[in-house]
């Protein structure tokens, strides 16, 4: 009910002019609401697109920082694959000296000669006439028993023990003294079959005992060449005997090393061995610095070879520098296997004035600025056996 009905109901008078005021009050009370109403939908409309807007715009922030990581990792990987792609080389430097080829062979030392005194019977020890450590002849009395049983030295040699002592009862097949040759010794040693064209019974070699300090020269004694089979490998057995006049300290059971010598190159341009790479067929060449900071494969004939070193006969002079691809670990393992494998294998060469990675070796200089007292004469230490025949050499 309004409040023209009330007033009218209640008896009280209705002023036209107040009631008209009133109406249009009412009036702008609804107009100011529905106004209010339609500016907070408008408002809270703006604020959700502004909400959205916002997180589109760090999804889009969001999604850029992923991004530029996963570039920069993509950066690094590219860079380390590059790295481990990357061809090194190592320097060697060309000399002159000597090298010689040898086989070698090794056993341990053993007694030629040696004589122990045995009691025949039993009985007492009448006379002791040498004592440990003493030096006799052939012939020289060593020991009596009182029946009369008396024992000479079979050979010259050196008495290594006396067991009994003047007076003392003994039993038969007791042990009295015991005399050995130490002068005079043996190495046995197993000849391979792919050496025994090169070895024969007479061959002149020589023997050296580290431990000792000794060596002296001999010869190869009667080669058994009934077979031997050992781990697949057939060997032939020898013996070489030692004279040991006038040598102290050598004993048997000591190890001997028996040295066969081969074929020698004497004043020689030489190369280490690591220094020389070998092509598909087999050629032999070795890189070199070209003016241009380049590395370019040259061509080399080889001669003998004792394993550590090479003999170079044509493509390399004295003092010449070269160099050889080195083989890193991380390529054989990481990322840069992988774009081998799909690229294949490239040579990158050294730009000019950039110092060459790794340290390398270098042989002696003979020139006087590296190592002006290098001994052309000397022989350069190598592997054994073999003939020296590399892959690419010849005359």
């Amino acid at each position: 009910m309004g409040k023209k009905a009330e007033k009218a109901a209640s008896g009280e008078s209705v002023n036209p002019a107040e009631e008209n005021a009133a109406e249009v009050r009412s009036d702008a009370e609804e107009t100011s609401e529905t106004a209010t109403a339609e500016f907070t939908a408008a408002e809270l409309a703006a604020k959700r697109k502004r909400k959205r807007r916002r997180k589109i715009v760090r999804k889009l922030l969001i999604w850029v920082l992923v991004l530029g990581a996963l570039g920069f990792a993509a950066w690094l990987w590219v860079q380390k694959t590059r790295a481990e792609y990357r061809t090194e080389y190592d320097p060697y430097t060309a000399s002159v000296g000597s090298i010689s080829n040898s086989l070698s062979y090794s056993g341990a030392l053993q007694l030629v000669k040696s004589q122990t005194c045995t009691a025949e019977a039993s009985g007492r020890v009448s006379h002791v006439y040498v004592a440990r450590g003493d030096a006799v002849s052939e012939g020289d009395r060593l020991v009596r028993l009182r029946d009369g049983t008396t024992y000479y030295a079979e050979f010259d040699g050196t008495v290594s023990s006396v067991s009994v002592a003047e007076g003392d009862e003994v039993r038969s097949g007791v042990a009295l003294l015991k005399v050995v040759d130490f002068e005079h010794m043996r190495v046995s040693i197993r000849i391979s079959a792919s050496n025994i064209g090169e070895v024969q019974e007479g061959t002149e070699c020589r023997v050296t005992i580290s431990t000792a300090g000794v060596s002296v020269t001999s010869q190869i004694g009667e080669i058994d060449f009934s077979t031997y089979s050992g781990n697949n490998t057939v060997y032939y057995s020898s013996t070489v005997d030692v004279d040991l006049t006038g040598v102290s300290g050598v004993y048997p059971g000591m190890t001997a090393t028996v040295t066969v010598p081969q074929e020698e190159a004497v004043n020689v341009v030489l190369l280490k061995s690591d220094a020389i790479s070998n092509a598909a067929d087999n050629t032999a060449f070795v890189y070199k610095l070209q003016e241009d900071g380049t590395m370019a494969a040259s061509p080399v004939t080889l001669g003998m070879t004792n394993g550590s070193y090479t003999e170079i006969r044509k493509g390399v002079e004295e003092g010449e520098t070269v160099y050889v691809v080195v083989e890193r670990s991380e390529s054989e393992t990481g990322w840069g296997s992988v774009l081998q494998s799909v690229f294949g294998s490239q040579q990158v060469n050294q730009p000019t004035g950039m110092t060459i990675p790794g340290g390398g070796w270098s042989m002696p200089d003979s020139s006087g600025t590296n190592g002006s007292d290098f001994d052309r004469t000397r022989n350069f230490p190598g592997g054994n056996g073999g003939n020296g025949g590399r892959p690419g050499g010849g005359n």
